[in-house]
C-alpha cells in the first residue's frame, strides 16, 4: 500500500485532480493526502498587518477545502489525511511528499485559459520533483 499526495488549490481545475487522487487511491489501495498551501509571495510589498489577516483567512479557506475533500475521499472508502502548510508551492510540494513517504503526487491540469499556470511549466516542475525526490509525479 502506498501513499498519494495530491496537492489542491480550490476551484474547478482542483476538484478534479481531487476526483482523479481519490479514484486512483481507492483503484491501487492506497491512501490519500491532500495538501494545501498558503504562499504569501504575492504580499511582499504591504504591510505586516494585513499579511497576518491574510494568512489567517487563507488558513481558514485552506482548511475548510482540505475538509470537504477528506469527506469526499472517505464516501468514496479511501483513507484520508490532510496537510495545511506555508510557504513556497514548489518547495512544499516536495517536502510533504517526503515528510509523508508518498508513492505518487497528483498535480491538476491547469485550464486552458489560465495565464498563470501553463502545461509545459507544470510538466517541467514534474520533472524537478520527480528527479529531487524519486517521487512518481502524475498530471491528471
Amino acid at each position: 500500500m502506498g501513499k498519494i499526495l495530491c496537492a489542491t488549490r480550490g476551484g474547478e481545475a482542483s476538484l478534479h485532480a481531487q476526483n482523479a487522487a481519490i479514484a486512483l487511491a481507492k483503484k491501487r489501495g492506497d491512501e490519500l493526502a491532500f495538501l494545501y498551501i498558503i504562499d504569501l509571495k504575492f504580499l511582499d510589498k504591504t504591510a505586516a498587518p494585513i499579511m497576518v489577516d491574510v494568512e489567517n483567512e487563507l488558513a481558514q479557506l485552506g482548511n475548510f477545502l482540505l475538509l470537504v475533500a477528506k469527506e469526499r475521499a472517505s464516501e468514496a472508502g479511501v483513507k484520508t489525511d490532510a496537510l495545511c502548510r506555508k510557504g513556497s508551492v514548489r518547495t512544499e510540494i516536495k517536502e510533504a511528499a517526503l515528510e509523508i513517504g508518498a508513492t505518487l503526487i497528483v498535480l491538476g491540469r491547469p485550464e486552458e485559459k489560465s495565464s498563470t499556470f501553463q502545461l509545459s511549466n507544470l510538466q517541467t516542475f514534474a520533472d524537478e520533483i520527480k528527479a529531487e525526490t524519486g517521487v512518481e509525479v502524475q498530471i491528471v
